[in-house]
């Protein structure tokens, strides 16, 4: 199994920053898209930022330009810097990561979620 684990949310004001974090850990053989999304009270979970295991990345048109995911390999972390911060960007943030993971000495795929850490922006 893979665990996904973030961590960073918390309160700010508008026009601040927050920089999330989130470790996988489990048996996993190579961990290949990863992505952060976010679901705001009454609203469908939506995609906010996503990057490859080539470095490729895709933001929403909400946050380009304001967010940035990056990704460190070796740590199996992925982390979203998120500047210049909106009300409309409070959320519950999500991330999710898609590949290989060993059970037993075959590998399998994984499509994991972690639980969610709350970001709120206080105009």
């Amino acid at each position: 199994q893979v665990q996904l684990v973030e961590s960073g949310g918390g309160l700010v004001q508008t026009g601040g920053s927050l920089r999330l974090a989130c470790a996988a850990s489990g048996s996993i053989f190579s961990i290949n898209a990863v992505g952060w999304y976010r679901q705001a009270p009454g609203k469908q979970r939506e995609l906010v930022a996503r990057i490859t295991s080539g470095g490729s990345t895709n933001y929403a048109d909400s946050v380009r330009g304001r967010f940035t995911i990056s990704r460190d390999n070796a740590k199996n972390t992925i982390y979203l810097q998120m500047n210049s911060l909106k009300p409309e960007d409070t959320a519950v943030y999500y991330c999710n990561g898609q590949g290989l993971a060993w059970t037993g000495i075959r590998r399998a795929e994984f499509d994991s979620w972690g639980q969610g850490t709350q970001v709120t922006v206080s105009s």
